[in-house]
């Protein structure tokens, strides 16, 4: 199972540095696209408590094709 995370800001590499299961896409526009496998809910849960708790703001999850 793979979900995608869109957080509002430019991700820091210190930041990106916390999530290296995550890999990471910034858009020209501003934003950024982390997504990665997970094995269930309880994941998806915890990375969104990680994401926050580095202050980034979370605009969208979902999961994405296989």
């Amino acid at each position: 199972m793979r979900y995608e995370f869109v957080v509002r800001d430019a991700v820091s590499e210190d930041a990106a540095a916390e999530l290296p299961e995550l890999s990471s896409c910034s858009f020209p526009t501003g934003g950024t696209s982390l997504f990665g496998s997970v094995r269930d809910e309880s994941d998806v849960l915890t990375l969104l408590a990680r994401l926050t708790h580095l202050g980034l703001v979370v605009v969208a999850v979902r999961p994405l094709p296989d």
